[in-house]
């Protein structure tokens, strides 16, 4: 993969990270993100350096280094705190999901992070102007969600590369196309 075919969105609103491959989404997942009196850095940075990390401690098993200094994107060794204003300033992730991550983007990878309203991000097109969108809520499956949409399951699996089917967690993009 070349360098700059990756960039990184945050939207502190939503606490979502998407990943995105030569500008189209190729991954969204739910982050965590700073307390009120420790947030997250407002502004364009970029992945300075990568670390694998043992998962132990509050790190959990990646590290991925921003140009604003004592920032990044990580793991963590506490799932529940996902999708909450709780961290120092960090952008924390779910283990599997920084994983993923972690092995497509390179040092010098872009990361805006941003604050938008979740009414703007969730009607906005994602990947083009006719594309929709399904947010998955508490106990979803994407039977249900194919069952709901009239869009057949394997449509769905095709649409979403970025996804594992069988994990599917509230608040995460799906792509009904």
């Amino acid at each position: 993969m070349s360098q700059g075919s990756f960039s990184i969105t945050i939207n502190l609103r939503t606490r979502r990270l998407t990943l995105y491959k030569r500008q189209q989404v190729h991954g969204s997942y739910p982050v965590a993100i700073g307390k009120p009196n420790t947030p997250s850095p407002i502004g364009t940075w970029s992945i300075v350096n990568k670390i694998l990390m043992d998962g132990r401690k509050v790190y959990g098993t990646r590290w991925m280094g921003l140009s604003k200094p004592r920032y990044g994107i990580h793991g963590t060794n506490n799932p529940n705190s996902i999708g909450k204003s709780v961290s120092l300033g960090c952008i924390r992730m779910y283990n599997h999901d920084v994983e993923q991550v972690f092995s497509l983007v390179s040092i010098g990878t872009p990361v805006e992070i941003f604050s938008t309203s979740t009414k703007d991000f969730i009607n906005t097109p994602i990947l083009n102007p006719s594309s929709k969108t399904y947010v998955v809520r508490q106990g979803d499956s994407l039977w249900a969600i194919a069952i709901k949409t009239g869009i057949p399951l394997p449509k769905l699996i095709d649409a979403n590369p970025q996804i594992d089917p069988n994990l599917l967690y509230p608040g995460q993009i799906i792509y009904l196309q």
